[in-house]
C-alpha cells in the first residue's frame, strides 16, 4: 500500500507541478492574477475528451493541438484584455486587483460556454486503462503516461528557463522589469510570451488531467486554487518551487486519502500550505523581501 500511496502521490504531485508553472509564469513574470487559469485547463480536458470521442485522436496526439491552441488563446487575451490594463496600472497593486476583476468575468464567459456545450455532467473517457507492474504493485498506464508528460514538459521548461538567454530574459523580467527594460528586454513583450506560454502549460496539464480524471465545467475552481496554493508555497515566480510544491502537495492529498480519511484532504491540502508560509512567508524558494 505504501508503495501505491507514493506513485499516486507522484502521479498528482507532477500533474499539480505541470499546471501550476504555467500560473508562476502569469503571475510571477506577467504580473496577472489569472482566476481564469483553471478554466483553461478546464477547456483542454473537454478538448481533449472531444478528440478522442468524437475523432478517435488518441491524447498525446492530440496535445500537438491543445497546447498550441492555448499559447494563442492566452496570446490573443493578453493582447486583449490584459495589456491595457497594464497600461494604466500605476502599480503592481493596482494591475493585481484589475486583473483578477478582469480574469473573474471571463472565467464565468468560459464556464458558461462549457456548460451550454457539454452540459454539468461528470466527463471522462477511457484511455490506456490497463495495470502496469511497478515495484511489485499496479497502476494504471494513464496515470504513468499522465506523470511521464509532465515530467518532460516541466523538465524541458526548466532547462529552457535556465539555460538559455530567452529564459534569462523571462526571468529577469520576473526579478525586475524596470531594470529589465534598462538592458533592452522588451518587457510588455516578455510579459505578453510569459501568459501565452502559462496557457500552453494549463492546456497540456489539463490534457494529462482528463486522462485520469473526470471533471465538469464547473472544475475549473478547483485547480485554481490547487494552482495558486503551489505556486504560493514554491514561491511566487520560482518554476522549481512550484515542481517541488506540487509534487509535495500531490504527496500529502495521497497519504491522507489513503491512510486517514478521503474527506480530510482539502483539509490537509490548507494545513501543509498554512505550515509553509507561517514557515517561510516567502515560500520554500521565494526571497524574503527586504
Amino acid at each position: 500500500m505504501l508503495v501505491t500511496a507514493i506513485l499516486t502521490g507522484l502521479v498528482l504531485g507532477g500533474t499539480y507541478a505541470l499546471v501550476a508553472m504555467g500560473l508562476t509564469l502569469q503571475y510571477g513574470i506577467a504580473r496577472i492574477m489569472n482566476l481564469a487559469f483553471g478554466d483553461t485547463i478546464v477547456t483542454a480536458s473537454f478538448l481533449a475528451f472531444a478528440l478522442y470521442s468524437g475523432a478517435g485522436i488518441n491524447p498525446v496526439v492530440g496535445l500537438a493541438i491543445a497546447v498550441p491552441a492555448g499559447f494563442a488563446f492566452g496570446y490573443v487575451v493578453y493582447s486583449l484584455m490584459m495589456r491595457p490594463l497594464v497600461a494604466r496600472a500605476k502599480d503592481k497593486a493596482s494591475l493585481e486587483i484589475d486583473s483578477i476583476l478582469a480574469t473573474f468575468g471571463l472565467l464565468f464567459v468560459i464556464q458558461g460556454t462549457l456548460f451550454v456545450i457539454f452540459g454539468a455532467n461528470y466527463t471522462s473517457y477511457t484511455y490506456l486503462n490497463v495495470p502496469v507492474t511497478i515495484l511489485g504493485t499496479n497502476i494504471a498506464a494513464n496515470r504513468l503516461l499522465a506523470f511521464a508528460l509532465a515530467v518532460l514538459i516541466g523538465g524541458g521548461l526548466y532547462l529552457a528557463l535556465t539555460r538559455t538567454r530567452w529564459g534569462t530574459a523571462l526571468r529577469a523580467v520576473g526579478v525586475s522589469p524596470a531594470a529589465a527594460s534598462l538592458v533592452g528586454i522588451d518587457v510588455n513583450r516578455q510579459a505578453r510570451f510569459a501568459f501565452a506560454l502559462g496557457s500552453a502549460l494549463a492546456a497540456a496539464g489539463g490534457v494529462a488531467i482528463s486522462m485520469y480524471q473526470t471533471f465538469t465545467a464547473a472544475s475549473g475552481v478547483v485547480f485554481t486554487m490547487k494552482a495558486l496554493i503551489v505556486v504560493i508555497m514554491g514561491g511566487v515566480g520560482n518554476v522549481l518551487g512550484a515542481l517541488s510544491a506540487g509534487l509535495i502537495l500531490g504527496l500529502v492529498e495521497t497519504f491522507v486519502a489513503t491512510y486517514l480519511d478521503p474527506g480530510l484532504t482539502l483539509a490537509a491540502t490548507y494545513l501543509i500550505f498554512l505550515a509553509i508560509l507561517l514557515w517561510r512567508p516567502s515560500g520554500l524558494f521565494g526571497r524574503a523581501s527586504r
